[in-house]
């Protein structure tokens, strides 16, 4: 899909009604940017999250994340969280890189996730 914006990307430039001196270096950055990118996250490894039920200690990588948050907009999710270091890290996951049966898994992992209990009680 992102091999996609290599060709897109400069043919969407030149049909624009940019100058030609200007469209046509503009599309080769273009094109250049794109087959970096691509290159780049193909080679990107994958990362194994795991969210365990109630308040436990979810892991990416084997390692302990902290403030783990999940945002959806339509089919798009978007994960934040903070590693071991305090590092913000996140990941993105659309339609093509994750099912449909693993977007609804992970939904419900993070709605059971905000419904557990602190254990805190404000009964006295």
């Amino acid at each position: 899909m992102l091999w996609s914006l290599v060709v897109l990307a400069p043919l969407s430039l030149i049909a624009s009604d940019l100058p030609r001196a200007v469209a046509w270096p503009l599309a080769v950055a273009a094109t250049a940017w794109a087959i970096i990118d691509a290159r780049r996250y193909r080679s990107m490894a994958v990362r194994q999250l795991t969210i365990p039920a109630g308040r436990g200690a979810a892991t990416c990588d084997g390692e302990r994340i902290d403030g783990l948050r999940a945002h959806w907009r339509g089919p798009l999710g978007f994960l934040h969280w903070r590693d071991g270091r305090g590092r913000r890290r996140h990941a993105s996951f659309w339609p093509d890189t994750l099912p449909a049966a693993l977007r609804r898994e992970l939904k419900l992992a993070m709605q059971q996730r905000e419904a557990a209990p602190d254990g805190a009680s404000v009964a006295g």
